[in-house]
């Protein structure tokens, strides 16, 4: 008996076809660079909101010493965290809200016994 290939398998088919074409040279691909932001620069970010390190962290849902760490250059933030950094330095209400509305979601799930 023979079965149809499903959607995922397409999906799968389609994607590697995509990569060996690029490989081969025959396609460019698109991709997004998230470049690593100085401690200059997110120092600046957060001084734009007008937030102590410690609202900062709690507004966004990060570590204040990690702050203090990045601003400081003793560490740089890894990718997740640039891709926020990013995402706050355009839309910061937009990261508020969908920091809210996962709250919210979460206290309406029924605790476990």
């Amino acid at each position: 008996m023979t079965m149809g290939q499903t959607r995922a398998g397409r999906e799968v088919e389609s994607a590697l076809d995509e990569v060996l074409s690029h490989v081969r040279g025959k396609a460019d691909l698109t991709c997004r660079i998230v470049d690593d932001p100085s401690a200059d620069q997110i120092l600046a970010l957060r001084k734009r909101l007008k937030l102590s390190r410690e609202k900062f962290a709690k507004r966004f849902g990060l570590n204040a010493r990690a702050i203090q760490d990045w601003e400081q250059g003793r560490r740089v933030p890894d990718r997740a965290a640039r891709v926020l950094l990013t995402v706050i330095a355009h839309d910061p209400d937009a990261v508020v809200r969908a920091l809210g509305e996962q709250r919210k979601s979460l206290s309406k799930q029924p605790l476990d016994s």
